[in-house]
């Protein structure tokens, strides 16, 4: 690291914003270090990845949810009785068991609660001891989903592991438009196929050959692109279902794809999230040593 280098790191404001006089190279490896920096404080934070620890799928009518054997769902770190979670014409109710103590939503004296689920901003938490949970919907299905901010795989944690930052992998590919936009069949871990809008396609040339893309919009109103794509170092240096990647909307017919800031997805460090895989249009055939490695201590 030149000494320029690391006085720009010293220097950082509390924007982000970095010393003016960095080299283009450099000033790139300064914003993937900050990328990278940050990427790691989200997943170790309490609410992280790190910290999930189940998902249990709830059937219709009561749930009994607690440590005892015998709950329909069931939670090590919970009272033998915690409460029942109802679901019913597509809401999830949760009545805390009389004695049990648990913050459900912002208070803990509410015994009896409608759970919001994680479409909407502000899912509706249940919380204790250092164990929570809170309802994701998938398709319609319901599930609690289940964090321990005492995880052994966050307390254990050993970090992430990175190829070295390339500028040559800060890739501005030509964008083609789809008019009218497409729609994308994305598998996930579940089974299902989620269905998302694809504006238009990436495409760009490495070694004399031309390789695409095609990113997604998460939501209607996103402001960023999303990829899911597996390379030829998939299931090998990296993650065996691909890898995730954002990239800013296209300017004057041009994306800049920066795979130095591609990262693994939820369920690379856990088997309870529920994460898309890389569809057929976006598995290339090329070798992408860029971004996020298999991390330590990773099983698969």
């Amino acid at each position: 690291m030149s000494l320029l280098f690391a006085a720009a790191l010293a220097a950082l404001s509390p924007t982000g914003i970095v010393l003016e006089n960095l080299s283009v190279e450099d000033r790139h490896s300064v914003e993937v270090r900050i990328w990278r920096s940050e990427r790691l404080d989200r997943l170790k934070a309490e609410s992280g990845w790190l910290s999930l620890v189940g998902l249990h799928w709830l059937k219709d009518g009561d749930n009994s949810v607690g440590s005892a054997k015998g709950s329909d769902v069931l939670i090590a770190s919970a009272p033998a009785k915690l409460g029942t979670a109802t679901l019913a014409g597509g809401e999830v109710t949760f009545t805390l068991e009389p004695g049990a103590i648990a913050i459900v939503g912002t208070s803990d004296r509410n015994k009896n609660a409608v759970l919001r689920d994680d479409r909407s901003e502000r899912p509706t938490k249940v919380a204790f001891g250092t164990t929570s949970f809170y309802v994701i919907d998938r398709d319609g299905k319901k599930g609690l989903r289940v964090k321990d901010i005492e995880a052994p795989t966050r307390k254990n944690f050993l970090g992430l592991d990175y190829f070295e930052i390339a500028e040559k992998w800060r890739v501005e590919a030509k964008w083609e438009a789809f008019d009218p936009p497409k729609t994308l069949d994305v598998p996930t871990v579940l089974g299902t196929v989620e269905k998302y809008k694809v504006p238009g396609k990436a495409v760009f040339e490495r070694g004399g050959k031309t390789y695409e893309v095609q990113p997604v919009l998460e939501t209607a109103d996103a402001k960023q692109l999303f990829l899911i794509f597996a390379d030829k170092t998939t299931g090998k240096e990296t993650y065996g279902a691909g890898r995730f990647l954002y990239a800013d909307m296209p300017v004057n017919g041009k994306i800049v794809l920066d795979f130095n800031k591609a990262y693994n997805p939820p369920c690379a460090f856990t088997p309870y999230a529920t994460c898309p895989l890389a569809p057929p249009e976006n598995r290339v055939n090329l070798r992408i040593d860029a971004g996020e490695k298999k991390y330590k201590g990773s099983a698969h």
